[in-house]
């Protein structure tokens, strides 16, 4: 079946207001793991993560780092508007390079109190700690179907955006935490081994990783590898369509290196385990990715973004090549290209009926019902989801991004 034809409905559950983790645990790795291996459910915590994990396998993370995406404005009449950033609206998809920029920007944004902007800037000054003043402007440029182009100039015109955002903006908390960010959740609403600015939300299954954790899998022979890809608001966009056909899935940008892929390939045999729905969304992209390259050698790189339903279609569909000769096609055609990074997007729909070709393993957390993070967990197990999700019901897991987490073995045969 083609998951066009899938209904939100069988996806469902029941999902207490008091579930739902409104708070971090003081210790990022406190957090309760329920590990589902062969069918069968274990519980452990995720200070003890590499007991669970074979021996000289790699975990693959994002290393992405969330930006402080949201940011109000205050009309001289009294009202607020807030514009959220989305992602750059830029013909360079270079986030190291866009979040560098000085004096202008911009962006896609997302505005509240829409309506109370008729016309004109809107304007915000702050004082830094060391004095320093800082004037920011916000116009609105172009309006589009869901969203607005805004743009964004500031004075000093010396000060880079992300300096100007970190100080000017919040934090943006998912629309479930029903609070407004902290100070505490500048640190925790942040994995310690985030490093490229651009999401506008955590990875969150990386949230529970320490230094300790990290000291561990090494006494293991686990190694690690990285990749970006910069999470947008569209990860919690509601599946509101009766069936998949009607939902469009979010693109999002994904920044690859070339050292990374061939890591992937030396270590296929050893077992790859993805830390995070976005991670396994990236390395399901390169191998779909490969599979382009392995028939079309000549493919631009413009060519090689992966849409919503690319990988149910012809010609990818029925591709039967291994995971070692995807990615190898790919490294060839990045070196062939001079390319040491991959910077492209992929809209990819990971859904029941997807057969995974690189991880063995995902770890994640626990998701909303009717999402399609929850599509894809269901394409890893199968309806075993359903006695997961029951299980940490039952035995008080706390959900979603600031809850507890899984570590899910996937039945390689589907």
């Amino acid at each position: 079946m083609h998951p066009q034809e899938l209904s939100i409905k069988d996806f469902t559950y029941d999902l207490p207001e008091e579930k739902i983790a409104s708070q971090p645990l003081e210790e990022r790795d406190a957090s309760k793991l329920l590990v589902y291996r062969d069918g069968l459910i274990e519980e452990s915590e995720y200070s003890h993560l590499e007991e669970h994990l074979p021996e000289n396998s790699l975990l693959v993370f994002n290393n992405t780092k969330v930006i402080a995406a949201r940011i109000l404005f205050q009309k001289p009449t009294g009202g607020v508007i807030e514009i959220f950033c989305l992602e750059p609206y830029e013909d360079n998809h270079d986030y190291a390079l866009i979040m560098a920029k000085q004096g202008k920007v911009r962006w896609k944004c997302l505005i509240g109190g829409a309506s109370k902007w008729k016309s004109g800037s809107l304007e915000k000054t702050t004082v830094l700690a060391n004095g320093e003043s800082i004037k920011l402007a916000a116009r609105l440029i172009e309006r589009l179907t869901e969203t607005y182009v805004v743009e964004l100039s500031w004075e000093p015109a010396s000060l880079s955006f992300a300096e100007v955002i970190s100080s000017m903006g919040s934090i943006p908390l998912p629309p479930y935490i029903k609070r407004k960010a902290g100070e505490t959740d500048k640190v925790r609403y942040q994995t310690v081994y985030a490093r490229h600015e651009g999401s506008v939300a955590a990875p969150t299954a990386g949230l529970h990783f320490t230094p300790a954790i990290f000291e561990a899998l090494k006494a293991r022979k686990i190694s690690q590898a990285y990749v970006t890809l910069h999470v947008g608001a569209g990860t919690f966009k509601p599946v509101k369509a009766a069936s998949m056909a009607g939902h469009e899935m979010h693109a999002e940008w994904i920044d690859v290196s070339l050292s990374t892929i061939q890591t992937l390939i030396q270590k296929l045999d050893d077992g790859i385990i993805a830390v995070g729905t976005t991670s396994v969304r990236t390395l399901e992209s390169l191998y779909w990715m490969g599979a382009r390259i392995f028939n079309s050698p000549e493919i631009e790189v413009d060519q090689l973004a992966i849409r919503q339903w690319d990988v149910y279609e012809a010609p990818l569909m029925g591709v039967t090549l291994k995971a070692a000769e995807a990615l190898g096609a790919l490294v060839a055609w990045m070196e062939k290209n001079g390319l040491d990074r991959l910077i492209t997007q992929t809209q990819i729909l990971i859904a029941p009926g997807y057969r995974f070709r690189i991880p063995i393993a995902i770890i994640t957390n626990f998701h909303q019902p009717q999402s399609t993070l929850l599509l894809l967990v269901a394409a890893a197990i199968g309806s075993d989801w359903k006695r997961v999700y029951n299980h940490a019901l039952a035995n008080d897991f706390r959900f979603l991004s600031y809850g507890d987490g899984c570590l899910l073995f996937l039945d390689r045969t589907r």
